[in-house]
């Protein structure tokens, strides 16, 4: 089997989001060892900023009448959907950023969206994927900012909704508790999120790595 791993964290040392993910990851290579993982980073090999543009306006334009531009954008749609249309599970690594999705994850499922393909199709229906995502703050219920996080809804609606994905989410919150002095009061439930969050990636790769082989 083989799992596909995307990364949206823009940090190369300490990412809270790849962490977790690592995790994920270290329970489907123990129970599956030797089995190929394919990655993709996009928060630090980041798509061009152009290539949605490019790929949509392609969508319009005869084919023999595509800019370079063009033609390059709709092959890297193409390249990013057959990633995920071969792979027997998905690891999403994608931290909240400024309240909303990473917009290097956003640019890729823009990106993804203009294969026709795909296009407004389930095509991930009954692909397991994990989800993790990470938030410097709480905004859970009944905390001060509950309803601030406008990231998790929407990676939801996507991967789940409307990739048609089986989905588990594994999150973790106050990542920022030991570097902003203001979140000192919480640091023991951040302690407690930590571990809670650890124990979750290790339940979500086990059963992962413990899925059939498609046939």
């Amino acid at each position: 089997m083989s799992l596909f791993r995307l990364d949206a964290s823009i940090r190369t040392h300490g990412s809270a989001s790849r962490e977790i993910a690592d995790i994920v990851e270290e329970e489907w290579l123990a129970t599956r060892p030797g089995d190929q993982v394919e990655r993709r980073h996009v928060g630090v090999d980041a798509l061009p900023a152009t290539a949605w543009a490019a790929a949509v306006t392609a969508g319009t334009t005869p084919t023999h009448e595509r800019t370079a531009e063009q033609r390059d954008a709709v092959a890297l749609a193409v390249s990013l959907v057959d990633e995920l249309l071969a792979a027997d599970a998905i690891l999403f690594a994608v931290p909240l950023y400024n309240y909303g999705v990473s917009q290097h994850f956003k640019a890729y499922v823009d990106l993804v969206s203009t294969d026709p393909r795909v296009t407004g199709q389930p095509f991930l229906a009954g692909k397991p994927v994990v989800l993790v995502t990470v938030r410097g703050g709480a905004y859970g219920a009944g905390t001060p900012r509950e309803g601030w996080d406008h990231s998790t809804p929407y990676l939801r609606r996507i991967i789940a909704d409307c990739w048609g994905a089986d989905l588990t989410v594994v999150e973790r919150e106050f990542t920022l508790v030991g570097v902003n002095p203001a979140l000192d009061a919480f640091t023991d439930q951040a302690a407690r999120l930590h571990v809670e969050a650890r124990r979750a990636a290790q339940e979500a790769g086990r059963a992962l790595g413990a899925l059939p082989v498609a046939g």
